[in-house]
């Protein structure tokens, strides 16, 4: 047999592995006793001190306490005595009332600051959690769930199952539940699951979904693959921003799919390829974009990535009532080189876009900040050294 005993699970493994938590990380308790760390939330929790410890599974009580505890219940026990003989009747039963024994209220007063105490600890450990999730180690260990598959995918078709993280609306506890990011279409969603209702989106934070992202670019968003065949859907899947472009609708070309449904098309109009103009090929596209790589640009946007609203087989004129909507939500260019804020605004006011000096522009943008800045500070100096000049002056006239 054996006799070795098990550890009882910690507070943290158990408030982690409760139905509905599934999104949560387990936060290091060096972490939590960190005080810089907690810094703010004692004024956002009550009864902090003790929720704090229920985390950490320390025993709140200490001789000071049992001491104290002990002379309570001497004297509850004295007024008990008092009180019992003046509950009693004739025949010596005692009579029914409101009246309970001290240690009856003493237990009913516990069980009541326990309760407080479990969601003071509960909230705590939210809030510790939106920031221990924004540190190195929450990133990890974030990373590996993200890896594992725990937190679903994105419900749209054309995201193709990418992978999702939990987020936040709002910073502040009680305002907005859990939702889930999708870095393909850039967009949030409500948890498929009605357990996860209850989880405050506050407990992820409003940082949590973009940060995650930016410190792992080489994560794969999309799934290789076309696992659900939206190529027959739609012919954008799996080609490059090169040939998505040769693709594109022209403008003759929409304009006599639509004349199809009205007006017989003239024979003498050009029916071939050759005769429409063919749209400017791309410049070369980047393979890094503000940080992250192309690929993972929001690779569920752009055209061909858009449901289009169809009657028998054709579109419905987006000025129609039951048009489509918000379609500029959707919508990416196919030349990623318009995205690239950094080299745009260097090739506008001048300076490297490498570079983190922007003043080596002569005649740049810098410049003009930093002169219009110092402009004041030596209007004081010069008024300064005027009013100097003159008391001088004046004392040396004097003189």
């Amino acid at each position: 047999m054996s006799t070795s005993s098990e550890t009882p699970e910690s507070w943290i493994g158990s408030f982690c592995s409760l139905l509905g938590h599934e999104y949560f990380a387990e936060v290091s308790e060096d972490f939590i006793e960190d005080d810089f760390n907690l810094t703010g939330l004692q004024n956002q929790v009550p009864m902090y001190k003790e929720a704090l410890e229920m985390i950490l599974d320390v025993e709140p009580e200490d001789e000071e306490d049992e001491e104290e505890e002990e002379e309570e219940e001497e004297e509850d026990e004295e007024e008990e005595d008092d009180n019992d003989a003046v509950m009693r009747g004739e025949d010596g039963e005692r009579l029914s009332g409101g009246y309970r024994r001290p240690s009856e209220r003493r237990s009913t007063r516990l069980a009541n600051d326990l309760s407080v105490i479990e969601s003071s600890a509960e909230l705590l450990y939210g809030l510790i959690h939106q920031r221990f999730i924004t540190s190195r180690p929450g990133m990890q260990h974030m990373a590996d769930k993200y890896a594992l598959h725990h937190f679903g995918s994105c419900p749209r078709v054309f995201c193709n199952g990418a992978r999702v993280v939990p987020v936040g609306c709002s910073d502040i506890p009680g305002q907005e539940t859990v939702k889930l990011f999708c870095p393909s279409c850039l967009d949030i969603y409500t948890p498929p699951n009605s357990r996860f209702q209850s989880v405050d989106g506050a407990f992820f934070g409003t940082t949590f979904g973009y940060l995650f992202f930016m410190s792992f670019p080489e994560l794969e968003i999309s799934i290789k693959g076309d696992p659900l065949n939206l190529a027959a859907i739609s012919p954008a899947f799996g080609q490059t921003p090169e040939e998505q472009q040769q693709q594109r609708p022209r403008p003759e070309a929409e304009s006599r799919s639509s004349s199809l449904t009205s007006t017989p098309v003239p024979t003498t109009m050009p029916t071939t390829a050759v005769d429409l103009p063919v749209p400017p090929p791309l410049p070369p596209q980047p393979s890094v974009i503000n940080g992250l790589p192309a690929s993972n640009f929001a690779p569920g946007l752009g055209p061909g990535k858009i449901h289009e609203n169809r009657i028998y087989g054709f579109r419905v004129a987006e000025r129609a009532k039951t048009g489509p909507r918000m379609k500029w939500l959707r919508e990416k260019p196919a030349d990623i080189n318009m995205l690239d804020e950094s080299t745009r605004y260097h090739l506008q006011y001048g300076g490297d876009p490498d570079g983190d000096d922007g003043t080596a522009n002569g005649n740049g943008h810098f410049d003009q900040l930093s002169r219009r800045k110092k402009a004041p500070v030596r209007r004081r100096r010069r008024a300064a050294g005027a009013e100097g000049g003159a008391t001088n002056g004046a004392g040396r006239e004097v003189g």
